[in-house]
């Protein structure tokens, strides 16, 4: 009888120990948010930096005054499809923003997001828009005015990869719907676009690049890319003239929480408010300024003078929706690798 009490008592002792280091390891698993610190990573693609440092700065403010909580937020940029890439493969991010829903929909397929996140994010998780602008040297020299022009035998083009780029895949399709929106046929927008590739010198990886080659490197005389980038090089110093053709593809940016990363981190509630908060006005008139379309319709008024509606916009859905898309244009194979293939037999 003595023993078994024994053993009763080393029992209960091993099962309040058990009980203790349960605790114990869940507190450190929350510390990510619990305690006077926390941290938060965003994965976002390369020319929303500008963006995100000011709205940052905001909600870190607004953190630290509401949760008396420093808030640590790193921040990675990138490459779309390498950020994309980057966080299948492990980059331990807990927001994303991409150039692409079709982005954040790979992730979700990878099983790091849950299915519908769009559901779980105002505005069906698009944070901001734009459009696709043309950038001509000073002086317009070689009298670039819309689409046709970029085909001109002696006209260099500058725009980033499809491959690697989530703008020039927009850029692609503001090309294809130049023609195909028109009236054109499919035909007639490959041969097109096979002309515009081909007065491409290079394909830079990413819309910053893009900017930097047409800027700073002086090569090509005339850049395609988005209208926000457009605007912050006119912001950094490089004020020239811009063209926003009048049929143009609606650009829609998305932002999403990783959950299994958050979950992982402890740090849900800040990812989730953090996602909320860009849709702020706060927010959305830091967006404004640097150059993205904003969402929410306030701030989309007070801006509407800086951002005229092209007449004849378009939607990736008025092409097939992402998914029609990816498989038409983007794939292995596709139309883009085989105007890729005609250029180079």
């Amino acid at each position: 009888m003595k023993h078994m009490w024994s053993s009763w008592k080393k029992w209960l002792l091993l099962l309040f120990i058990g009980v203790i280091l349960s605790v114990s390891i869940n507190a450190c698993n929350g510390e990510n948010s619990k305690g006077n610190k926390a941290e938060l990573t965003l994965v976002s693609y390369m020319v929303t930096k500008a963006a995100y440092q000011e709205i940052i700065a905001q909600f870190t403010a607004k953190w630290q005054q509401e949760h008396q909580q420093e808030l640590i937020v790193n921040e990675t940029y990138g490459p779309s499809w390498g950020q994309t890439r980057s966080v299948i493969d492990g980059l331990d991010g807990d927001v994303v923003a991409l150039a692409l829903a079709i982005d954040i929909d790979q992730i979700e397929k990878a099983g790091l997001i849950a299915p519908g996140w769009e559901t779980e994010v105002p505005n069906n998780g698009i944070v901001t828009r734009s459009v696709v602008g043309l950038v001509p040297r000073e002086g317009n020299p070689k009298n670039i005015k819309n689409w046709p022009d970029l085909a001109k035998d002696d006209v260099q083009v500058i725009t980033a990869d499809p491959k690697t780029s989530g703008g020039a895949r927009w850029n692609f399709l503001a090309l294809w719907g130049a023609i195909a929106q028109t009236g054109g046929s499919e035909v007639d927008a490959v041969q097109y676009i096979s002309k515009v590739f081909q007065n491409a010198p290079v394909l830079p990886p990413d819309a910053r690049t893009a900017t930097d080659t047409f800027f700073q490197a002086q090569q090509g005389d005339v850049l395609i890319n988005y209208e926000n980038e457009i605007i912050l090089a006119g912001l950094n110093g490089n004020k020239v003239p811009y063209i926003i053709p009048q049929v143009n593809i609606s650009i829609e940016n998305a932002v999403a929480v990783i959950d299994q990363n958050v979950d992982k981190h402890g740090n849900r509630e800040i990812a989730e408010a953090f996602v909320n908060y860009l849709f702020t006005p706060e927010a959305q008139r830091a967006f404004a300024k640097v150059g993205f379309r904003p969402v929410n319709p306030d701030v989309a008024k007070e801006f509407a003078s800086q951002y005229p509606q092209p007449k004849n916009l378009f939607t990736v859905d008025d092409l097939g929706g992402w998914d029609g898309v990816q498989t038409k244009f983007f794939a292995p194979g596709a139309i883009f690798d085989k105007i890729l293939a005609g250029m180079n037999p």
